[in-house]
């Protein structure tokens, strides 16, 4: 089922033409497709961090049931991992916080965004452009299989650690991976397709 899961998720990242990458996490594996049309430096710079393996190793440092969980800038000791220079906030692009959706995070500089980003639990929509923050909170992508694994971890239990005063996980929910998927399996779709008899 996996695999037949996979392959259909492979044909239409293929006929979307974005970029899909695969977060595995301790907790299970969320699915995500980027967005680069709409938000092209955010998704280039996220896909920059996955080539260089970045991601592996670290945690959702973060995670608040019932708006998001938060990573990719710490580690499972709690130490912040060094990181390329911040890159422009896009959130005026017309992508909203809704549930699912993955956005950068960033300190009250609108244009701090490097690593870290959050996957939101649900509709966020103070988060937008012109909300709260005028500038908003860039969303370049979406969950499109693993909606519970987000959930999983939003529900999580959570206390005061390393430098952070609240929302840590008791247990560390570390990222083990984060990959780009569509080449490969674009590449298996295509072969399972070339394979059926007229």
């Amino acid at each position: 089922m996996r695999k037949v899961c996979l392959l259909v998720l492979a044909l239409s990242a293929a006929a979307h033409a974005a970029p899909w990458v695969e977060m595995r996490t301790t907790e299970g594996t969320i699915l995500l497709e980027l967005n680069e049309n709409e938000a092209p430096k955010t998704v280039a710079n996220f896909l920059q961090y996955v080539k260089d393996d970045y991601y592996a190793g670290t945690i959702f440092h973060r995670v608040i049931k019932g708006f998001m969980i938060q990573g990719g800038g710490y580690d499972s000791d709690y130490a912040k991992r060094p990181t390329r220079g911040p890159i422009a906030n896009e959130a005026q692009n017309g992508l909203k916080n809704l549930r699912g959706t993955i956005a950068m995070a960033r300190t009250q500089d609108p244009h701090s965004a490097t690593s870290q980003f959050f996957i939101n639990q649900v509709d966020n929509h103070f988060l937008n452009a012109g909300g709260t923050d005028n500038y908003g909170y860039t969303v370049f992508g979406q969950v499109v299989e693993g909606m519970e694994v987000v959930d999983k971890i939003a529900n999580t239990a959570t206390v005061a650690a390393g430098p952070f005063a609240q929302d840590v996980p008791t247990k560390p929910i570390v990222i083990e991976s984060v990959s780009i998927i569509e080449q490969l399996n674009a590449e298996e779709a295509s072969a399972a397709d070339s394979s059926k008899t007229p």
